[in-house]
């Protein structure tokens, strides 16, 4: 089984996926999408969302880190894969899943699984022009009002060079409402002979045995439940007691002293409030905590408050 770590915009940055890799338990991280327009990005843009590029494309806990691509025209998402793969990314991933509504004005993520062809032409753009050696994967949704299109997306992911395909069990109308519909996956799974990784709705080692039986996939995404509970990957694979709220405390002042450089003043302490919104779903410490924390705008009084209170 492998397990791997969601591309989640705005969350899963640098420090977070070196803080969630730490136990080894990961078998591959997925970047914040690099949101692909009309050009080529420079090397220092890919390092800025990847540092783990100057390090061999790895976390310090030895996890290969992919960059993420999100566009919609064929010939800029191949010259910007090209890039990211001379920088040492271990592969290339395609987002044909988020569900942003600029994003998708824009005609970028989930929108794009209203046209198969699109997705094909995109795909076979980036696969011809990396190295064989460098692993070109993708994730979508089931689709974009319905799922009536997921197989057709899913084939011609595949027929166009594909090696790995992620599927978040919902429509992008649906969002993260429940339930996911791992049985679709299933479905899915069944009109390719690449590998295909289950996606969403997985908060615990019951839902990763649930989602594993019913979508028929050996491997998993996790996102959310990642961050709801950091040490979800080892109580999957290794049958980990839950992490203590003392511990998770302990990630929380590691993440803020981590970042405290590299963020303007004011958008740290939103990212730190935003982890808490993930922590109340297994933590009920985290609620009274956070609304000693909310109005809070400078880190040091946050980290104190925090360290305090754990």
């Amino acid at each position: 089984m492998k397990i791997i770590l969601a591309p989640m915009e705005g969350v899963v940055d640098h420090a977070m996926r070196e803080l969630l890799t730490a136990g080894g338990d990961y078998d591959l991280c997925i970047t914040e999408f690099v949101r692909v327009v009309d050009q080529a990005y420079k090397p220092a843009y890919f390092h800025k969302i990847s540092p783990e590029l100057r390090q061999g494309g790895t976390t310090r806990a030895g996890t290969p880190v992919r960059i993420q691509l999100l566009g919609q025209h064929p010939q800029w998402m191949a010259e910007n894969a090209v890039t990211a793969a001379a920088l040492g990314s271990p592969g290339v991933d395609l987002n044909f899943g988020c569900p942003a509504k600029t994003v998708n004005r824009h005609k970028g993520g989930a929108v794009l699984l209203k046209e198969p062809e699109s997705l094909y032409q995109i795909v076979r753009a980036v696969r011809a022009a990396v190295p064989a050696a460098v692993s070109v994967s993708a994730k979508m949704r089931l689709g974009y009002e319905t799922a009536d299109l997921a197989n057709d997306c899913a084939r011609a992911i595949e027929a166009a060079g594909a090696d790995m395909l992620t599927v978040h069990a919902r429509t992008k109308v649906e969002g993260y409402r429940p339930p996911a519909h791992w049985h679709v996956i299933d479905d899915i799974r069944q009109q390719v002979a690449i590998p295909v990784i289950a996606n969403g709705d997985i908060w615990s080692r019951a839902d990763a045995e649930a989602c594993r039986r019913i979508s028929g996939c050996d491997d998993i995404m996790i996102g959310r439940g990642g961050l709801s509970l950091p040490n979800l990957a080892a109580t999957i694979r290794r049958d980990k007691a839950p992490q203590s709220w003392a511990k998770t405390c302990d990630l929380l002042i590691r993440y803020a002293v981590f970042n405290r450089d590299k963020y303007q003043r004011g958008y740290l302490p939103s990212r730190i409030k935003q982890w808490f919104s993930y922590l109340k779903r297994q933590y009920p410490e985290a609620p009274p905590l956070f609304e000693k924390i909310k109005r809070l705008r400078d880190v040091a009084e946050m980290i104190e408050v925090i360290r305090r209170e754990r």
